[in-house]
């Protein structure tokens, strides 16, 4: 067979280098591991990335897809901080960065009739590595929670205004942590946790709730980074809380983010 010509390889003479170049938006099987030791499938959406040195016209596609399938119809997660090494051998990379974004489940029971419902948590893996042996993983879960305005509480005489808001809560850890974990870190630190399913003496207790924890935005980024700042395992990690305002016609929004001194 007549060797193909291979473009890739072919020099660039305008000496400059990128950051970032492979594939994303490309869905694959995933297995996750629960806390209580059962496991759960689901799809990711996944992009592979590596630098590419100035001297080179591109890099090559399909090699990133070679390697992802390399694992099997259905990647373990566990296996997934070894992907971008693989990356690195395999397109003679310095860097290698991959992300998976994937919905995350889980049966939550309503508070007073205990009936059970399945609530979905977006959840996104990071790993990188260089040809220098440092490695990176970054853990984020985005949830869903409840906010009541404390200033509306003090001077409405009839209830409060109250939304959803959202959490995109990132961290860096020293021993691995339990999605589960972060999820209930996020949902204690606001007025209400969210639920799938409830039904009216279910409402009432949620909505009452809520009315005795007021929380602002701000509170709530000071909360979980409270709570984080409890925990020695986690070394870093960026909090951000959106609210979507039900009486305004803007969000509110807050930011956290620190390392934590070892």
């Amino acid at each position: 067979m007549k060797e193909l010509k291979d473009t890739q390889n072919e020099s660039d003479d305008r000496k400059i280098a990128i950051d970032r170049v492979g594939v994303k938006s490309l869905r694959f099987p995933l297995e996750v591991r629960n806390k209580d030791g059962s496991t759960q499938r689901t799809v990711a959406t996944t992009a592979l990335a590596v630098d590419l040195p100035h001297h080179f016209k591109g890099t090559h596609m399909s090699r990133f897809v070679e390697v992802l399938n390399s694992h099997g119809n259905c990647l373990d997660v566990r296996e997934m901080t070894a992907i971008p090494e693989e990356l690195l051998g395999r397109l003679d990379a310095r860097k290698a960065h991959v992300e998976f974004r994937f919905p995350f489940f889980r049966v939550k029971q309503a508070p007073v009739t205990e009936m059970s419902g399945v609530m979905d948590y977006e959840v996104i893996f990071e790993a990188e590595s260089d040809v220098d042996g440092n490695h990176d993983f970054i853990l984020t879960v985005v949830v869903n929670v409840a906010t009541l305005c404390p200033c509306s509480k003090a001077i409405s005489e009839r209830g409060a205004h109250n939304q959803r808001g959202t959490v995109t809560y990132s961290v860096r850890f020293n021993e691995p942590i339990w999605i589960e974990d972060l999820v209930d870190l996020v949902e204690t630190s606001a007025s209400c946790e969210l639920y799938s399913l409830l039904k009216r003496p279910d409402e009432k207790a949620v909505t009452e709730h809520a009315y005795d924890n007021p929380v602002f935005v701000e509170d709530l980024v000071r909360n979980i980074a409270a709570r984080s700042n409890a925990q020695e395992n986690i070394r870093w990690y960026k909090v951000e809380a959106e609210n979507h305002e039900s009486i305004h016609n803007h969000n509110a929004y807050a930011v956290i983010e620190k390392t934590r001194s070892s």
